[in-house]
C-alpha cells in the first residue's frame, strides 16, 4: 500500500517510519524548502517517549531531560505548590525532528509541495494535487500538515477556532550553571491577581526553556518587533522574583517568538474515505496541558495499529477515531479549563492540577511481554556519593522507567559522633573537606557550609522521616527525599531539624501532621528494617544498587557509578531469564564499618540513645 503524508511534523514523520518498518511505501510532502527545525521545546509524556523508543528502536537518542517535579510560586517567591511530575521529559524540537528524519529515506520526502487539492474517483482520493503543480498519488492520505491544516479545511470547511485569550512569548537561554540549579524542576510562578504568569525548564545540560503567558488585555499594542517582545516582557513581569529577570537578562530576544493559543471543538470525525487526519490537523489543544506532542506520536502509533487490525481503510479510521476521541476531549477540556484558572486567578491557586496523560491500552501494548527489573537502592539523606549519582539515576529513570522498580532502603551513615572516628573523620568539620573532594571528583555543586553553621548529628532522622513519607505515599516520598537533598547539599540546611523536615514535607505535597505521628509510632521500625536489611545483604558501601529479575539476583553495583554502568546491567537483563550468579561492578568504594545500632528518639536536634544492636556508618560521608 502507498500511503501519502501531507505534512512533514512530528506526526506525519512518526507515522512514516512505522509504516515503512511494516513494509509499506511512504511519501511526505512537506511544503517549505526543507523540515521545519523551528520552535523552541516541549514537554512529552512518558506515552509519547515509549512510542518513540518503539519506533526508533532502544538504541536511539531520545533528546531532552527528565521533568520529574512542578514548582508553582506566586510573585513573591512563595511556593504554592509543590508536586511530581510523572515521567515528563521537555526536549528541544529540532533535535527530535532531526532524530526522525535519519530514520527515514531522503528520497522518501519531498519539499517544496503545499498542499491544493485532491483527485478524486469514485469519491476516494487516488493522488494529492500541490501547488507548484507535482501530483501523488496513492491508497492512503495522512493530513498531518498542523493546526492550519488544507486537509482539514477540504474536508471539513473553515476551522471555527476559540478567540485568543492568552498569548505566550517563548525564549531559549544557554547557561549550564542556571540549568544545573533548575535541573529535573519545572519551575512556575504566578501572579495571584492578574492573568500572567512565568515559566522555565531546563531540556539539555546547558539550555532552557522559558515562557511568559498572560491575558492579551494586558497588552496595549501589538506585539510586532523583537523590540516589543522584549520591552513587554520585562515590563509585564517587573514584580516577579530575581529568578525571573536572570532569566531574561541572558536571553537574546531575537530568537523568542509570540504564540497566540487556541484551539477548536473535537471533530466529530477524523476522515472522509480514505483519507484521515492525524496530530495538531485532527485535534488542537490549549498548550496549558503540554499533550500536544505526545498526542501526536499517540495518533501515530493508534493508527498504525488500526490499519493493521482492520481489514478496511474505512474501518481502521472509524475505529481510530473511536480510540482517540474521548482522552482527546478530556484534554481539550482540562485546557480550556486551566485557562480559565490562569485569566480569573481568584480561583484556589493551591488545588492546581498537573496534566498527566494516562496510560493508554496502546503504550501498555508495546510492553505486555516487557519483565520489571528491580533495584534495591541503599542510600542515605547525607551520603555525598548518593547525591552526586542523582543525574545518572535521573536519566535511568527516564529512559527505562516502564522496566524498572526502585525499593529504596536506608542505609544508617550517621548514628551519632559519640566515638566517631573513620577515614580521617572524627567531628563534623572534617566532613567539609571530603563534600569538597566530592564535588570536584564527579562535577556535582556541593555547599558543606552545614558542618560548621549548623553540624548534622545524626542521619537517622531525615532516614525515619523518609519512612514515615513513604507510608503515605511512596511517589511523593521520594520527591521529598530529593527536597532533603537540595537542602542539605545545596542550601546549607541542617535535615534533622522538625522545622526543616516539616517544610520539604509540606513542598512534597505530604500531610506533615499525619507524617510527624508516624515518625513516632511506625516509621522507626521500618527505618530499623532497612539497617538489619542492610547488614543482612552486607552492604559494605554507600550507594549500593542490587539489580533482580524475577526474585533472582543479577547484579551489584558499589559507590559512584557512570550512567554507561547503571545502563549496562540493565540492558543486559532486559527480556532475559534469571541467572543466579551476581555480576560485580565497583565504582569509588566508601567502606561502611560495623557499630553499634542506636535507638532513635525524637528530639529536634537528633539526640541518639545508645542501644546493642549492629549497624554500618560510612568513614566518609
Amino acid at each position: 500500500m502507498k500511503i501519502v503524508i501531507i505534512g512533514g511534523g512530528i506526526a506525519g514523520l512518526a507515522f512514516s517510519i512505522i509504516m515503512k518498518n511494516k513494509g509499506h511505501e511512504v511519501v511526505i510532502n512537506e511544503r517549505h524548502d526543507e523540515i521545519p527545525l523551528g520552535a523552541h521545546a516541549f514537554m512529552m509524556h512518558e506515552d509519547g517517549i515509549d512510542i518513540l523508543k518503539n519506533i526508533l528502536g532502544e538504541e536511539a537518542k531520545i533528546p531532552g531531560n527528565t521533568i520529574d517535579t512542578f514548582t508553582l510560586r506566586d510573585t513573591k517567591n512563595n511556593d504554592i505548590t509543590h508536586t511530581s511530575m510523572d515521567h515528563w521529559q521537555c526536549m528541544k524540537r529540532s533535535d527530535l525532528v532531526i532524530e526522525l528524519i535519519n530514520h527515514i529515506e531522503k528520497s522518501s520526502i519531498k519539499y517544496q509541495r503545499d498542499f491544493s487539492h485532491f483527485i478524486y474517483n469514485n469519491n476516494k482520493a487516488e493522488a494529492a494535487v500541490f501547488q507548484n503543480g507535482d501530483i501523488e498519488y496513492g491508497d492512503m492520505f495522512i493530513g498531518a500538515d498542523g493546526a492550519n491544516s488544507q486537509v482539514r479545511k477540504l474536508l471539513f470547511g473553515e476551522t471555527q477556532f476559540s478567540k485568543i485569550e492568552v498569548q505566550e512569548i517563548l525564549g531559549v537561554v544557554n547557561d549550564p550553571e542556571l540549568v544545573q540549579q533548575l535541573k529535573g524542576r519545572f519551575t512556575k510562578f504566578q501572579d495571584q491577581k492578574k492573568g500572567i504568569s512565568f515559566g522555565c525548564i531546563p531540556f539539555s545540560n546547558n539550555e532552557l526553556i522559558w515562557f511568559n503567558q498572560f491575558d492579551v488585555r494586558l497588552s496595549e499594542n501589538p506585539l510586532i518587533t523583537k523590540d516589543d517582545l522584549k520591552s513587554f516582557t520585562k515590563n509585564v513581569l517587573k514584580d516577579f522574583p530575581s529568578l525571573v529577570h536572570s532569566v531574561l537578562k541572558k536571553t537574546d530576544f531575537s530568537q523568542s517568538y509570540l504564540w497566540n493559543t487556541r484551539d477548536f471543538d473535537p471533530l466529530n470525525s477524523f476522515h472522509q474515505q480514505n483519507v484521515v487526519l492525524i496530530g495538531d490537523a485532527a485535534h488542537l489543544a490549549l498548550p496549558f496541558t503540554s499533550a500536544g506532542t505526545t498526542n501526536a506520536v499517540l495518533d501515530s502509533i493508534e493508527l498504525a495499529n488500526q490499519i493493521e487490525q482492520n481489514n478496511t481503510i474505512e474501518k481502521a479510521f472509524e475505529s481510530f477515531y473511536t480510540c482517540r476521541i474521548e482522552s482527546l476531549k478530556e484534554h481539550l477540556e482540562f485546557g480550556r479549563k486551566l485557562k480559565q484558572q490562569f485569566l480569573f486567578p481568584n480561583s484556589n491557586e493551591k488545588n492546581i492540577e498537573i496534566p498527566l496523560i494516562k496510560k493508554t491500552k496502546v503504550v501498555e501494548h508495546l510492553h505486555q511481554n516487557s519483565k520489571k527489573i528491580e533495584i534495591i537502592y541503599f542510600t542515605d539523606p547525607i551520603c555525598s556519593t548518593c547525591w552526586s549519582i542523582q543525574p545518572q539515576l535521573r536519566k535511568l529513570k527516564s529512559n527505562y522507567h516502564q522496566d524498572l522498580n526502585f525499593q529504596y532502603v536506608m542505609g544508617g551513615l550517621l548514628p551519632s559522633w559519640n566515638n566517631f572516628n573513620r577515614g580521617g573523620i572524627s567531628k563534623p568539620i572534617d566532613v567539609i573537606e571530603h563534600w569538597n573532594d566530592v564535588s570536584r571528583e564527579t562535577g556535582i555543586p556541593i555547599n558543606p557550609t552545614v558542618w560548621k553553621t549548623d553540624p548534622i548529628l545524626s542521619s537517622y532522622p531525615p532516614s525515619i522521616a523518609f519512612k514515615a513519607a513513604q507510608l503515605q505515599d511512596p511517589e511523593k516520598a521520594v520527591i521529598f527525599l530529593h527536597i532533603l537533598n537540595e537542602l542539605v547539599f545545596i542550601h546549607g540546611k541542617n535535615i534533622t531539624k522538625t522545622k526543616v523536615i516539616n517544610n520539604a514535607a509540606i513542598l512534597s505535597g505530604l500531610d506533615v501532621i499525619i507524617m510527624e505521628k508516624d515518625m513516632e509510632e511506625r516509621a522507626p521500625s521500618l527505618f530499623y528494617k532497612d539497617l538489619e536489611f542492610t547488614e543482612e545483604m552486607k552492604i559494605t558501601s554507600l550507594p549500593t544498587f542490587i539489580f533482580k529479575v524475577e526474585g533472582e539476583h543479577q547484579a551489584a553495583l558499589f559507590g559512584f557509578q557512570t550512567y554507561e554502568n547503571l545502563e549496562k546491567i540493565v540492558q543486559k537483563n532486559l527480556n532475559k531469564k534469571g541467572r543466579n550468579d551476581i555480576q560485580q561492578s565497583q565504582g569509588p568504594i566508601i567502606n561502611l564499618y560495623s557499630i553499634k545500632k542506636e535507638p532513635y528518639k525524637k528530639l529536634d536536634s537528633a539526640t541518639i540513645i545508645s542501644g546493642k544492636n549492629k549497624s554500618y556508618l560510612s568513614k566518609a560521608i
